[in-house]
């Protein structure tokens, strides 16, 4: 019988996908102790302004000049779920939206017809190293959903669901159904709302000397898994090493074993929308004339504007997670 396997990759920060989804940008970083201003407490001068991705001792400013990450800019088409390991992320957008949030939690943005944000890193400790670790994954939105109204929501870490379907064994639910356990609701344009796209979207962490064997899904489905933390793991019997992803078939039984060390994966699956996709910047379309409508549309109308006196908006000192919709409702986990 030939091997569920269907193809391996090595991993960089940004990792190769399938189906609806459009990219997976994985950041790693080890910043050090934060300044007075949720910056690093290090120079900067030898850093490349505005585009900082050198990676020197360890940490990049990426677009940002006093705190790490991405200020202001657009997206259309597509939804951003962001998942963070470590580290926070201060959310501001152009309809007048703000979030602070942490580790475990996840924000899911549809951008649809069109929405300006900005995702700062702000370091909270003054005293110690603030390490950062998201991966942020960008879903493609069908055709008919492109142009739904942009929204943001967020699943706190206390909302996400974990099983632990074997000894030694834990997944975190953030997208899909597993042994009964189910996420909060995608948003409602996405294409992950309807069962029978069979989107999931899982973390699993596997303590050495343990295994599971994945369920199956339907013909069609893509599957695709991405080995980012500890050696010595094996996917059907077969090695597989850090920062190594596999493509599987989702209708055959495939067995994760940890065989050396706690090892950690992302496993992404979905079916194919089905539909062409012109990609160019910020904007995901179906065709280049959507595309040239898209940066027509933000020349003149900006998404909505930019409320916020800077570009790259924070939101204080201290560990509050919070969000703050365009309606003025506010959320706040249990435990924040």
């Amino acid at each position: 019988m030939t091997s569920p396997i269907l193809e391996t990759f090595s991993l960089s920060s940004t990792w190769p996908t399938s189906g609806p989804f459009l990219m997976c940008a994985h950041h790693v970083d080890n910043y050090p102790a934060a300044d007075d201003r949720l910056g690093p407490a290090a120079p900067l001068d030898d850093r490349p302004t505005g585009g900082d991705f050198s990676g020197t001792d360890g940490w990049n400013m990426y677009h940002g000049s006093t705190v790490p990450g991405f200020p202001q800019h657009p997206h259309r088409g597509f939804e951003t779920i962001t998942y963070i390991r470590s580290g926070w992320v201060d959310h501001a957008d152009s309809f007048g939206g703000t979030a602070r949030f942490g580790p475990g939690d996840v924000q899911w943005l549809t951008a649809g017809s069109g929405i300006v944000h900005s995702e700062m890193f702000p370091l909270l400790d003054t005293n110690g190293p603030n390490p950062l670790h998201l991966l942020q994954i960008w879903l493609n939105l069908p055709a008919a959903n492109k142009m739904v109204a942009p929204n943001f929501s967020m699943l706190w870490s206390d909302d996400i669901p974990t099983v632990t379907p074997a000894n030694g064994v834990t997944v975190t639910v953030i997208a899909g159904e597993l042994d009964g356990a189910n996420p909060p609701s995608p948003p409602p344009a996405s294409w992950a709302k309807s069962p029978d796209h069979q989107v999931a979207i899982w973390h699993l962490t596997l303590d050495r000397g343990s295994s599971w064997r994945l369920p199956t899904a339907a013909t069609g489905v893509e599957r695709t898994l991405y080995f980012y933390a500890g050696n010595g793991g094996s996917l059907d019997g077969e090695a597989i090493d850090e920062n190594s992803g596999a493509r599987v078939d989702p209708t055959r039984p495939v067995t994760i074993a940890a065989d050396d060390s706690t090892i950690e994966l992302m496993m992404l699956q979905a079916r194919p929308i089905g539909e062409p996709v012109a990609h160019y910047g910020p904007f995901v379309m179906n065709d280049q004339a959507e595309i040239e409508q898209a940066f027509d549309d933000f020349k003149s109308t900006g998404f909505g504007g930019w409320p916020w006196p800077q570009g790259d908006p924070s939101h204080g000192p201290g560990a509050r997670r919070f969000a703050q919709f365009p309606d003025g409702a506010t959320e706040t986990p249990v435990d924040a």
